[in-house]
């Protein structure tokens, strides 16, 4: 089989909306070879974004049934492709490489991975699928911040977002990981990304989490907004299926907004961080410590809020010493409703990208 099946594989997933940028330098067929082998390079470029059983896709590609089905197993298993249901009711699909086969790395990727991946980073990955709409995830601000009274929607709650799950999993931090191996690591906590079902068999996320209860899942997601991590999730107003806590030195799609200038790989939330200039002691904490994309600025003898850079995460709000800073809700105009679930975020994404997807459907 001739390695082109890496360049084929290579035009498949870029040929999704989320993309996956080509480079001069080829950096990404390597990775693709690091990740793949040529059966499961060859395999994954013809499957399609819609489930299918094991035998449906046998008979699509007039390929052996028993061996198809041995084949996409390991494949679910080493995270090159998705995959829902139970081992008897199980599904296959293609899984875009971010959201996707990266995070799916994390029980194989070592130090020439993660060396891999940042040089694909610097390349344009990040620059490249991060100028299109709808972002990849929206934050969603610590609950504790937002000031009294106003109004929350159910997918601007940590809390009601999770509510509607009925299992919890909870996995390292792929992006704080790879950066751990390049011997940077930042000290913040791990192990909190969470991804949730919203019913016992819609996922498999066990081969690669480690189940908690409710409990511990929200006493995770309080210990990552304390730590200064930015809640993310889905961005769709619908079911969301996990939680990143993102810091601005190692989580990708927070690095690539600042530091590769790639404006929608995170939307910012509804609300923005308000100070109150009468009770600021311009200690400077929120600016020092907690703002993720230095949106807070020292003015005369207080701190002010720059709206334009602001995530609206809340996470400097939570260890004001003096309680000076408030989520506000944004003026309606300015207020940005999500897709509804990723069917519609996939068609919204793929006009914005003019990347049809009747072929993978």
């Amino acid at each position: 089989m001739s390695t082109d099946v890496y360049e084929r594989l290579a035009q498949t997933l870029d040929a999704l909306p989320n993309g996956f940028p080509r480079t001069a330098s080829g950096i990404e067929l390597e990775i693709l070879r690091k990740i793949y082998t040529e059966e499961e390079a060859e395999l994954t470029s013809k499957l399609k974004l819609m489930p299918e059983a094991a035998s449906q896709i046998a008979e699509r590609l007039g390929r052996d049934p028993e061996a198809t089905a041995r084949l996409l197993e390991e494949m679910r298993e080493h995270g090159c492709i998705g995959a829902m249901g139970s081992r008897e009711r199980r599904r296959y699909h293609l899984q875009p490489f971010v959201i996707g086969v990266l995070e799916y790395q994390l029980p194989r990727v070592d130090r020439e991975t993660a060396e891999l991946m940042e040089q694909y980073a610097r390349e344009g990955f990040f620059a490249g699928i991060g100028n299109n709409k709808p972002a990849f995830l929206q934050t969603v601000p610590v609950e504790r911040s937002i000031q009294a009274g106003l109004e929350i929607h159910p997918y601007e709650s940590v809390r009601e977002l999770m509510d509607r799950a009925v299992a919890f999993y909870t996995i390292d931090c792929i992006c704080r990981t790879e950066q751990a191996l390049l011997g940077k690591p930042c000290g913040k906590p791990i192990s909190n990304c969470i991804t949730m079902s919203m019913n016992e068999h819609a996922f498999d996320h066990s081969f690669r989490g480690r189940a908690v209860d409710r409990e511990e899942a929200e006493k995770i997601m309080r210990e990552a907004a304390e730590a200064g991590l930015v809640h993310s999730t889905m961005n769709v107003t619908g079911d969301t299926y996990h939680f990143c806590n993102c810091c601005p030195c190692c989580c990708g799609l927070l690095r690539g907004l600042i530091e590769f200038e790639a404006p929608n790989l995170i939307a910012r939330s509804n609300f923005w961080a308000a100070i109150d200039p009468d009770t600021c002691q311009a200690c400077g904490v929120c600016a020092d410590e907690r703002c993720p994309v230095e949106a807070i600025s020292e003015a005369d003898d207080c701190y002010l809020v720059d709206r334009e850079r602001c995530l609206g995460c809340g996470v400097c709000s939570i260890t004001c010493p003096t309680e000076s800073i408030t989520m506000v809700r944004k003026p309606e105009e300015q207020c940005v409703r999500a897709p509804k679930n990723m069917i519609e975020w996939m068609i919204k994404r793929s006009e914005d990208t003019g990347k049809p997807l009747d072929r993978f459907l």
